[in-house]
């Protein structure tokens, strides 16, 4: 069975995301910029010498990143074998979106849990 490792961003969606990260720079003291987030690097307690990171970000409301997702937040969970997730989470009867995007830092896919929250899945390179 396929196994999240890690949780790989949490995103959420604001009217005025511009004005919120002013917010959580102030008060939180998280350092980010519209667009592109924070991130928060760790290193794996299985191999100390892998570094990972979780990315914190805030969308506008009208993002259309989330879909028909019922939530106003994502969260992205790392997973070592994406191709193989979503074909168990198929094949399980999930929802799972057609939808798979590769970028130079790893590969995306997306599914919708059964309350219809978007979940994000991401297996980095």
């Amino acid at each position: 069975m396929a196994k999240v490792r890690a949780i790989g961003g949490i995103f959420f969606k604001s009217p005025d995301a511009k004005k919120l990260y002013e917010w959580y720079e102030k008060h939180l003291g998280i350092a980010a910029k519209p667009g592109e987030g924070a991130t928060f690097p760790w290193r794996r307690a299985d191999d100390v010498s892998q570094e990972e990171m979780t990315v914190w970000s805030i969308f506008p409301a009208t993002t259309k990143y989330f879909k028909d997702s019922k939530a106003e937040f994502m969260v992205n969970y790392i997973v070592d074998d994406l191709d193989a997730t979503l074909a168990e989470l198929r094949a399980a009867g999930a929802a799972v979106d057609d939808n798979v995007e590769s970028y130079e830092y790893g590969r995306f896919g997306w599914i919708t849990d059964p309350d219809g929250n978007r979940i994000e899945l991401w297996q980095p390179r």
